[in-house]
């Protein structure tokens, strides 16, 4: 994750021995309380911390600049820095507070757009295994549309839309792997509910086409020829050139089976919509 433009520091050789000098750069502690040095100071020795791998130290200084000087110019800059040292140290509970306290106090201002996006991350970074809680997948997926539709212009939006596509298509992995585990146990019905879902509702993702093809699997499973060949035929138009509608094809055909849409069941409203373009 980059940091925004305005928070790139290059610590000079001068800043740095100053820096080096007020932590004791003769191998000692300075000993001042924090109320004695400028905000400036306190910003500083944070970024300095942050530079040298510790966000932990950085975000509790960056919070110090927040709390001793609350009207300075620095109050606003120290608290998205201390967001996002919380986020470096995956304190996301953390960095969520502290980018939401920004969003409060501070909605106009511009560093606006990556507190949000922050806020976002907090919950994206959390969802990378499938079997996780899908409300963090949900949370996710509304802080990011906060981002594309409230900074529709901001340099964050296109890194929004972006995991907004791999969040939703998490959400469609997990609904598959009930559904999957569903069918394995032979609860054809179970495991419909959710192909469907993914079919309705995520119907954009990776997993459309195995759901599919599950569908026309599980409906032959249960005897409902026309659901499953007219899941068949949604897969043939759409997936065509996939190893899911080889294997689709291969289980109708050998019942003397069709891809055709002969449901007059939900599919056939999806076979209406995505094939012959019919919404009404």
């Amino acid at each position: 994750m980059k940091l925004p433009n305005k928070t790139k520091t290059v610590l000079s050789p001068l800043l740095l021995a100053v820096l080096l000098s007020a932590c004791g750069g003769g191998g000692g502690v300075d000993k001042r309380p924090l109320e004695s040095f400028t905000a400036r100071e306190i910003f500083d020795r944070a970024e300095f911390e942050l530079a040298d791998n510790d966000p932990e130290e950085a975000a509790s200084l960056f919070g110090e600049v927040e709390r001793l000087y609350p009207y300075s110019e620095l109050a606003s800059r120290a608290l998205i820095m201390q967001a996002f040292s919380f986020h470096k140290d995956r304190d996301y509970e953390n960095s969520r507070a502290s980018a939401q306290r920004f969003l409060d106090f501070y909605p106009g201002e511009e560093d606006a757009a990556y507190a949000q996006y922050l806020l976002a991350l907090s919950y994206y970074d959390q969802i990378d295994e499938v079997g996780r809680d899908q409300g963090l997948t949900f949370q996710a997926l509304q802080s990011l549309r906060a981002v594309i539709e409230g900074y529709p212009d901001s340099e964050w939006a296109r890194s929004a839309m972006l995991k907004f596509d791999l969040a939703f298509d998490h959400l469609a992995a997990k609904e598959m792997e009930i559904g999957r585990y569903y069918i394995k146990r032979d609860h054809f019905t179970a495991s419909i509910n959710r192909f469907r879902v993914v079919v309705e509702d995520f119907g954009t993702t990776s997993h459309t086409a195995e759901a599919l093809f599950r569908l026309v699997e599980a409906y032959l499973s249960l005897g409902l020829e026309a659901e499953a060949q007219t899941a068949g035929a949604i897969l043939g138009h759409n997936f065509q050139a996939t190893e899911w509608y080889e294997d689709a094809f291969a289980l109708l055909t050998t019942r003397g089976l069709a891809p055709e849409a002969e449901s007059t069941g939900w599919l056939r409203e999806i076979h209406r919509r995505t094939i012959r373009g019919e919404w009404l």
